[in-house]
């Protein structure tokens, strides 16, 4: 076995009902890392109070909203950090992307001087897994729209404040999963658990 890691799962869907399917994955992901021997810690987006950010001069010197920073500790602490959501009109839910907004600040997420090519990029040396769910194929968001928004994500938020390597995992046609579908999708999820992928 290898070193045990320290994982964030970070659960960003709106409604922190727990028959989500967003739940029922991140439970399985959970599981199977904590079988393996991983420490995990959780956050869920849908209990906390995540105002938006309204100007430059807020996000740059405005202080962090009080729930989210036990959160930034969270983040400092973890190796791998796994993000769910649902796809939402082709993106990530508003509720994510202001979660994001609040804890990517400068000194923290984001070098200050963000100007310098050579800044170091202050949560270098952690991986991410994006696990998205969706109505649609996720051929179909993958080919044809390119999973533009997911890309985007990994690409202008995790790349740029320095998660590598950042993989995915897109789950389509939700509405039609079954319960044969789903269990066969927690098993995957408690798998990629196991391995603190």
């Amino acid at each position: 076995m290898t070193d045990p890691t320290h994982v964030l799962v970070i659960e960003g869907h709106p409604d922190g009902a727990p028959q989500r399917l967003n739940r029922a994955l991140a439970d399985a992901y959970v599981a199977g890392a904590e079988a393996a021997g991983h420490t995990v810690r959780r956050v869920r987006l849908a209990g906390l109070d995540i105002p938006l950010l309204r100007s430059a001069e807020d996000w740059n010197r405005g202080e962090v909203p009080r729930d989210l920073e036990p959160v930034q500790d969270d983040l400092a602490w973890a190796h791998h950090v796994v993000l769910f959501f649902p796809l939402w009109l082709g993106d990530m839910p508003a509720l994510v992307k202001a979660f994001l907004e609040q804890v990517a600040r400068p000194g923290f997420a984001v070098p200050r001087d963000r100007l310098s090519p050579f800044a170091q990029k202050p949560l270098a040396g952690r991986s991410a897994r994006v696990v998205v769910t969706m109505g649609m194929p996720a051929l179909l968001y993958r080919w044809y729209f390119r999973a533009h928004s997911v890309k985007a994500l990994e690409r202008n938020v995790l790349g740029f404040v320095g998660f590598a390597p950042v993989h995915e995992t897109l789950i389509g046609r939700v509405d039609i999963l079954g319960a044969e579908g789903v269990a066969r999708w927690q098993h995957k999820l408690g798998e990629l658990g196991r391995a603190a992928a």
